[in-house]
């Protein structure tokens, strides 16, 4: 139980970490920032290995680098959908 609140805070603080790199986190919440952080992740470790130093489980370099590529790839969908509607 203790593990999982561990997790879910290290993923807000990764999500925050990449909102506040990409300067796109002002709009993002808490639970934005968690699933970002989790997410991201999940695609760094998967993508560049679990490398660096790890906290609750997750290592911190390629988290934050899965994070940051996943919040440029989100804004720039939404941003998308927001000029079509426009």
């Amino acid at each position: 139980m203790l593990h999982w609140i561990w997790v879910l805070i290290v993923g807000g603080i990764i999500g925050l970490i990449a909102g506040a790199i990409t300067h796109r986190g002002g709009s993002m919440g808490v639970i934005s920032n968690i699933i970002a952080g989790l997410v991201g992740s999940s695609l760094g470790e998967a993508i560049l290995g679990s490398w660096g130093p790890q906290v609750a489980g997750m290592a911190i370099v390629p988290s934050i680098i899965g994070a940051v590529v996943l919040v440029l790839i989100v804004s720039l969908i939404v941003g998308m959908i927001n000029r079509r509607t426009a």
